[in-house]
């Protein structure tokens, strides 16, 4: 499988969460329901996910936060739930798969995305 796209993003914990106090639609915004209710290290990594995997499929205007959730698997293996705008962009790139790390260590969370087709 051919490797289509790579994103990673990092996001500092202490930045992260005083955007959240101070923006409080933020959370909303780029959350879904169930993802709202992680502690801010996950909610920090998973924005940097959803940041990489806008990179990873080239970064395109007009894809919505929420159509790209990061769920975990029962393992706890994060993985991407893509709908709507994010799912027909990964469709239009002839994605296949699409591979996810987090990590969140020292006030900085990270991910990295990596698309095949």
């Amino acid at each position: 499988m051919p490797v289509i796209g790579v994103g990673i993003d990092v996001a500092d914990l202490g930045r992260f969460e005083a955007s959240l106090a101070r923006t409080p639609g933020l959370r909303d915004r780029l959350f879904t329901p169930a993802e709202r209710e992680r502690p801010i290290a996950s909610l920090a990594a998973r924005f940097a996910a959803k940041e990489a995997l806008a990179k990873a499929l080239g970064a395109p205007t007009g894809m919505a936060w929420h159509d790209a959730e990061v769920v975990s698997e029962s393992s706890g293996r994060p993985r991407f739930e893509l709908r709507g705008t994010v799912l027909a962009r990964a469709s239009e790139l002839g994605v296949v798969s699409v591979h996810l790390s987090l990590s969140h260590d020292a006030g900085i969370a990270s991910a990295m995305v990596v698309l095949e087709s």
